[in-house]
């Protein structure tokens, strides 16, 4: 395939939607995944992994991902939650957190009294309206109301089903205060530039495996890095006829991507 003509240096992955598939009961490995990152490690690639997942703690999310099958390490996975914490530091701003009660232990270092600033993440049950006009309150009665928001998908596929993603309150919060959201996360640039730096890889030699066409393809794109979706976890049909983001390669699953990636590799060396 003509994405993988170039040579790779390194590899991103999302995770919900590429590695595991959310189920009922708590979710399970796509097949083929588990092997496909084993074969990527052994052939000396090195790789991240790339989430805007914010249900829950990190450390929790790769124990869940370990419990599938899969070696990962914590410091090998990005995610917003250390990224946004770090700039609220930094800032010295003290957030209203909507976030799913799983992910609290993330910002237990955080200072949350008189907030100044509103943190939006996965809530899932959480958005409701008591919650999201106590957000809007804090925005409209600060002097510098800063929104942060963890992403900004439209939806993403849990328990076999379609769900609102953060993205539409980010919206909504947006629209009644005036105030612009600062992503963290996906497709916000930084965050693919910090994983890109911890391999020491250029964008030009990555490649960004991913289900979302908008902030896995299309964030990478706009960074120099190849995007390839997979037609697993919330890909749909009409992905393939959009003409705003256009991926550079489309694919069944991670294995066949990886099957892709390492023959390219292979035909580079001989």
């Amino acid at each position: 395939m003509s994405w993988a003509k170039k040579p790779i240096k390194g590899v991103l992955l999302d995770i919900t939607g590429v590695l595991y598939d959310g189920t009922a009961t708590g979710g399970q490995a796509i097949s083929g995944s588990v092997e496909a990152v084993e074969r990527l490690v052994a052939a000396g690639l090195p790789v991240r992994f790339c989430s805007n997942e914010t249900s829950c703690t990190r450390h929790s999310l790769v124990e869940k991902l370990n419990g599938f099958g899969f070696s990962i390490r914590q410091e090998n996975l990005f995610s917003p939650a250390p990224a946004v914490c770090r700039v609220l530091s930094e800032r010295g701003l003290r957030p209203y957190l909507i976030l799913h009660p799983s992910a609290a232990d993330d910002y237990s270092a955080v200072d949350q009294s008189s907030p100044n600033a509103v943190v939006l993440g996965d809530a899932q049950e959480g958005f409701d309206y008591e919650t999201l006009n106590r957000a809007f309150k804090v925005l409209l009665e600060s002097d510098n109301p800063v929104l942060f928001s963890l992403g900004k998908g439209k939806f993403y596929r849990d328990k076999g089903e379609l769900a609102l993603d953060v993205g539409p309150f980010m919206k909504a919060l947006e629209f009644a205060t005036g105030v612009q959201a600062e992503v963290v996360g996906k497709p916000a640039p930084a965050f693919f530039n910090s994983a890109l730096a911890d391999m020491g890889v250029a964008a030009e030699d990555a490649v960004m495996v991913g289900d979302d066409l908008e902030n896995d393809v299309g964030g990478a794109q706009a960074c120099g890095i190849r995007g390839v979706q997979v037609r697993t976890g919330k890909f749909r049909p009409t992905d393939e006829t959009r003409e705003d983001t256009v991926a550079d390669g489309r694919v069944a699953n991670l294995a066949e991507a990886v099957d892709t990636i390492l023959a390219a590799l292979s035909a580079s060396s001989s």
